[in-house]
């Protein structure tokens, strides 16, 4: 029986990856990647050869099995995911919980994800923290907000830059104008930036600036609680 390991990919500046990393990559049998093409650059830019095979939301369910039998059969396996580490709002979770019911040893590397330098960056509390991800859609989202807007914890999201004018408007609705925020863009990339201010000011900050690029919002705790 052999090992999955849970690697973290850098988010944008490929120097954030480790040379532990690096060497798992090119040790093991296989690489599970969310999406092929882009891990594909990823390993060529550290000439790693494994062979790689699709692992990604839409067909996680479908692969599990016959990754376990991979594994039961002495195959070693890395998983990875576009950028960050796997399972934090990215595949991963499905498959470590399968290999621990069948007490297949899973390594977890430490390394690159994108909320944690923006909640350092933000200069709110981190202490301790909520990690929402991406809020519902729609179904979910009134309730998700009107709960979360008595949360004393700081708060962070992920969220696509084309929704992000809409989640500062509902913030500024559920949780005040003035509550604190810091939106983290392009982490670790050319144009990385950190806009911080009230709910009310970075909303007038992205609505002047439509934003690009991938995003955390961190949001300060409700302190008149």
């Amino acid at each position: 029986m052999s090992k999955l390991y849970i690697v973290p990919t850098p988010i944008g500046n490929l120097k954030d990856i480790t040379y532990r990393a690096i060497e798992v990559l090119k040790d093991v049998d296989l690489i599970l990647a969310e999406d092929t093409r882009t891990s594909g650059k990823l390993l060529k830019h550290f000439e790693i050869t494994t062979h790689m095979q699709s692992h990604h939301m839409h067909n996680e369910h479908k692969t599990v099995d016959s990754v376990i039998q991979k594994l039961k059969g002495g195959t070693t396996v890395a998983l990875i995911s576009d950028a960050g580490t796997p399972a934090i709002s990215d595949p991963g979770f499905l498959l470590t919980r399968a290999c621990i019911e069948q007490n297949i040893e899973v390594d977890c590397l430490p390394g690159a994800t994108a909320f944690v330098p923006a909640l350092v960056n933000s200069g709110l509390p981190n202490d301790k923290f909520v990690f929402e991800g991406f809020l519902p859609v729609k179904k979910g989202r009134q309730t998700r907000l009107l709960l979360l807007s008595e949360e004393t914890r700081t708060i962070i999201f992920y969220e696509s830059p084309h929704k992000l004018v809409k989640t500062l408007g509902h913030f500024c609705e559920y949780f005040g104008e003035d509550r604190e925020v810091s939106v983290s863009r392009e982490l670790t990339k050319l144009y990385e930036e950190t806009i911080r201010g009230t709910a009310k000011e970075v909303l007038a900050y992205y609505t002047n600036k439509p934003p690009k690029g991938e995003i955390v919002i961190v949001v300060g705790g409700n302190s008149k609680k």
